[in-house]
Parts: C-alpha cells; sequence; structure tokens
C-alpha cells in the first residue's frame, strides 16, 4: 500500500488538518476488511475500489465514490474489495462548523455519501478530482477551491481558538485531566462537554481516552517512540485498564492486536503520526 499526505494551505490550516493520496494494486478478488479510528472527519473520493462499512444490522453499505466519514469513538468495521485508490480530506474538529451545518455528533460513527450533506458539491468535488487527472498538486488545488467556496458562505463562523487549543492538547499530551485543561484554555467545563460534542463528536474525557490509546496503539506498532518519561505517562495504571482500552477502542486485547495485522489503522495511524498542529494553546494563553 501506498500513502502520500500533504499539508493545507495556510488559507485553511485551521479548517483541514492534512490531504492524502491512499491506494493499492490488489488482486480483483482480494477483500479486506479491518477497523477505522480516526480522530478527524474525513471526505473521501474513491477513484478506484469498491468500499463499504458494517451497519448496526450486520449489512454493508456501499454508498458510492464521495463518501463522508464522521469521527469515530469506537472502531468502526470497513471493508475493501479489489485495487483501490482514495483521496482524502482530513477535517479538523474546529474547522467542522465551518464546512457542515449539524453539528459533528450528528455524524459520529458513521459512513454515508458527501451528497446527503453538502448536494451538488459533493458531485462538483468529484468532477474537480477526476478532472486533476491524477496529478496530486492540482487534485489539491481543485478540492481546495471547493473547500473555501464553502467557507466563505460561512463568513460569520471561524474556528474557536479554544477549541484548536483543545485539539492540541488532546494530540500531544493526551493524559491530562478535563478540569485541568478547561483551566489552562479558559473555558467552563460544561461549555467544552457543549463544543467538543458540535466539533469532535463526543465528550472531552472520550476524546483523550481516544488519543491515549492511539498513542499507545503507534508505540506498539513501532511508529512512535516516545523518551521514557511521556511512555511512562501513557502507560495504563494496571493491565485490566489496558485490556480494557484495548477492547473498547479496537476490539481485541492488546496481545491480539500485536498478532493482528490491521492495515487500515496502520495506515491511519501512519498518517496521524506525519502531520503535527501548531500550538495554539500556546498562543491563546500568550494573548490572556
Amino acid at each position: 500500500m501506498q500513502s502520500n499526505h500533504r499539508a493545507p494551505s495556510s488559507a485553511l490550516q485551521d479548517i483541514v488538518a492534512r490531504h492524502y493520496d491512499f491506494g493499492a494494486e490488489l488482486p480483483e478478488s482480494f477483500e479486506l476488511v479491518d477497523n477505522l479510528l480516526s480522530e478527524t472527519a474525513f471526505i473521501r473520493i474513491l477513484l478506484k475500489g469498491d468500499w463499504a462499512a458494517l451497519m448496526p444490522d450486520g449489512s454493508w453499505q456501499n454508498s458510492g465514490p464521495v463518501l463522508l466519514f464522521g469521527t469515530n469513538s469506537r472502531p468502526l468495521k470497513v471493508r475493501c474489495r479489489g485495487s483501490f485508490e482514495v483521496i482524502g480530506i482530513a477535517i479538523r474538529p474546529a474547522g467542522w462548523p465551518t464546512l457542515f451545518d449539524k453539528p459533528a455528533h450528528h455524524y459520529t460513527d458513521r459512513m454515508l455519501a458527501l451528497g446527503e450533506v453538502w448536494g451538488v458539491d459533493a458531485d462538483r468535488l468529484l468532477q474537480a478530482v477526476q478532472a486533476a487527472s491524477g496529478d496530486i498538486d492540482r487534485i489539491i488545488v481543485a478540492v481546495e477551491a471547493i473547500l473555501q467556496e464553502r467557507v466563505a458562505a460561512r463568513p460569520q463562523i471561524r474556528p474557536d481558538p479554544q477549541i484548536l487549543a483543545f485539539e492540541h492538547i488532546a494530540r500531544y499530551d493526551s493524559t491530562r485531566k478535563v478540569a485541568e485543561v478547561c483551566a489552562e484554555i479558559g473555558i467552563a467545563q460544561h461549555a467544552l462537554e457543549r463544543h467538543c460534542r458540535a466539533t469532535f463528536g463526543m465528550t472531552p474525557k472520550r476524546v483523550l481516552r481516544r488519543s491515549r490509546f492511539l498513542d499507545m496503539a503507534s508505540v506498539m506498532r513501532g511508529l512512535f517512540t516516545p523518551d521514557d518519561e511521556v511512555l511512562a505517562e501513557l502507560r495504563y495504571s494496571d493491565q485490566s485498564h489496558l485490556n480494557k482500552e484495548f477492547r473498547e477502542f479496537i476490539g481485541m486485547t492488546p496481545g491480539q492486536f500485536m498478532q493482528t495485522p490491521t492495515p487500515l489503522l496502520t495506515a491511519g495511524l501512519e498518517l496521524r503520526n506525519g502531520w503535527r498542529y501548531r500550538d495554539p494553546a500556546a498562543e491563546l494563553l500568550a494573548g490572556n
């Protein structure tokens, strides 16, 4: 499998986490089933391949070539058949309200056709990507033009500095207590709860728990090598706690995770570890 990712333009750096191109040449009879556990919502444009998500009733749902994946509070099982190529846009939680009308929690743990949410803009996105003929630089320019149109249509809505600060803390300091984080960024806990449901699609506590799990999963996959102090902070209190978190967020024990290939989840971890947010928490505190 091959994956390439690019930073967004400066105009969209607080709205888009990353653009990426992900694909693999596989036998047409090949079927890949894996779990996704994403910190951000994604728009995925399928240039090649047959993707489906497992529904609560046990059926597989295929929603077309332009998909919206909400952020994941639990593992989302997906299936891909044959070769595939995907153009992806990772939406930062703080940027969600600039692009979407409904709060993020409406789409948590869901995969659906982007057209159900964006209407004709989803078709325009597919056409723009197809017209770029595989040139990733042209694709990003075309995609960002449509995103900036949607942002410009909602001039009164901009990424919240406190949510940008919480993004950074959740990503790089996931063992913090919610009350401590609220005091640092200057927001009441009930307000952070409300804003997180609207932008992250879940509670602040679950955001931090998920980030800590993803950090540990990255360590176990050899994608992240923390120093001893950071590793000590990431470790769970006991084996029972560790098992509970792994079952919650990936549906298996740590031992099973070590022995089970997870190509889609691992690609997501690689993407996660490949970008760094600027530190708006420091900027926010400096302005106080």
